[in-house]
């Protein structure tokens, strides 16, 4: 029989050291494997043996599952087993629609979706689609038909306009275009319910950010989220909201207003302010200000500055962060184009392919699709060359993914 390996046990491997507070280190010592050896494996350089999935499985405590992704015929599918992971990772709660429904049951819910919100750190919309969109049908379900007081009611709203954001996010993500729309705007509404103004203003950043994503102008929904959250809203709401907006001025050209927004969102960070800001916005600091400052430089076409940001940043952000590293790499990547360092920008799209390897994400790969088209005029170096074959394995990985993960090509 033919031996498969997921194309995502990378990721998926990446995601269980880090839920252990394991480093490289750490995880090489517990195997007695080399470290170098370790990240490989993570970054989809090299394939685990059979002995090395179990020994890896056993020290994370994975239960089977790092070795049911490599087996003689596929095995379970890999998406059925990692949203097995997470709902006995985090027991669902009971929710017994139409029964009263007090006031500690929100409370409960804004729990799990922060818990639930942080997957998205080490896996793609791909994987986590279906566990999302379910967490919403059951909030919507029990909004719908629960008893409760206005004020739980509310909080219910908040909750369902939250999880409709993570799963619109992870439909865009995955490539599901007309579904991340519609949990947008279901978000949306949930918030307008709800009277949460920065949540609504968070659910038009997310539809501008769509918009751009998609070749259409995002400048106005943009403008829009930053006037819905208001002067009123958390320094951390503000600061993502204004470097939203830099982003959509930056697609369009606009140098100057882009800059503003930015400097904007910069100020937001150093306000001194009391009040939590939402779990939303947990993700929000400055290093993720720096990086949207260099990709809005990048595509602007100011490489110099986009390469002095993104460079120094991106060297301290951890490989485990896949995706989102990958994507940032890009930028990098195109912006060393631009400064006519095409060798330094081909070595630069070689990291970001090879994090991307396994990642249930359409993003990087588009990415690195546009990035290639580029490289038309430099195809007599030997870089290119080098490139163009890791481009190679890299598309038949995409496609062993598209295989695997119906609605997402």
């Amino acid at each position: 029989m033919a031996r498969t390996i997921d194309p995502s046990f990378p990721a998926r491997m990446r995601q269980l050291r880090a839920d252990r507070g394991l480093s490289l280190r750490d995880l090489a010592k517990l195997t007695v494997y080399a470290k170098s050896y370790i990240h490989e494996l993570e970054t989809g350089l090299k394939q685990p043996t059979d002995q090395a999935a179990r020994r890896i499985d056993d020290a994370l405590g994975a239960r089977g599952e790092l070795s049911a992704l490599v087996s003689a015929d596929g095995g379970i599918g890999r998406r059925e087993f990692v949203a097995g992971g997470i709902a006995v990772a985090l027991p669902h709660l009971v929710l017994d629609h139409g029964r009263q429904v007090g006031s500690d049951l929100p409370v409960q819910l804004t729990e799990r979706t922060a818990r639930l919100r942080r997957i998205d750190d080490y896996l793609g919309g791909a994987d986590t689609y279906e566990v999302f969109a379910a967490e919403v049908e059951s909030t919507r379900r029990l909004a719908q038909g629960g008893s409760f007081s206005e004020a739980t009611g509310a909080a219910l709203l908040t909750v369902l306009g939250e999880q409709a954001q993570l799963a619109g996010w992870a439909a865009f993500d995955a490539g599901r275009y007309v579904d991340s729309e519609h949990f947008y705007r279901m978000s949306l509404d949930a918030a307008r319910g709800a009277g949460d103004s920065a949540l609504a203003g968070n659910a038009m950043a997310f539809l501008a950010y769509q918009e751009l994503a998609l070749g259409r102008p995002g400048v106005p929904a943009a403008t829009s989220a930053v006037e819905t959250a208001g002067d009123d809203a958390t320094p951390g709401v503000r600061a993502l909201l204004h470097s939203r907006k830099a982003w959509a001025h930056a697609i369009a050209g606009q140098a100057g207003d882009a800059a503003r927004h930015l400097g904007l969102a910069e100020n937001c960070l150093t306000e001194a302010d009391d009040r939590p800001d939402p779990d939303w916005v947990y993700w929000v600091d400055r290093s993720e200000m720096e990086i949207m400052t260099g990709r809005c430089w990048a595509v602007l076409h100011r490489p110099l500055r986009a390469i002095s940001v993104l460079g120094q940043v991106l060297a301290a952000y951890d490989d485990t962060h896949a995706r989102d590293k990958a994507l940032y790499l890009t930028w990098l990547a195109e912006a060393y184009l631009d400064a006519n360092e095409p060798e330094q920008a081909c070595v630069t799209a070689g990291r970001a392919m090879r994090l991307s390897f396994g990642v249930g994400s359409v993003r990087p790969a588009k990415r690195l699709d546009l990035f290639l088209g580029r490289l038309a005029p430099y195809a007599a170096l030997p870089c290119v060359g080098d490139l163009r074959a890791v481009a190679r394995e890299w598309a038949q990985q995409r496609r062993l993914i598209a295989g695997a993960t119906p609605g997402t090509r």
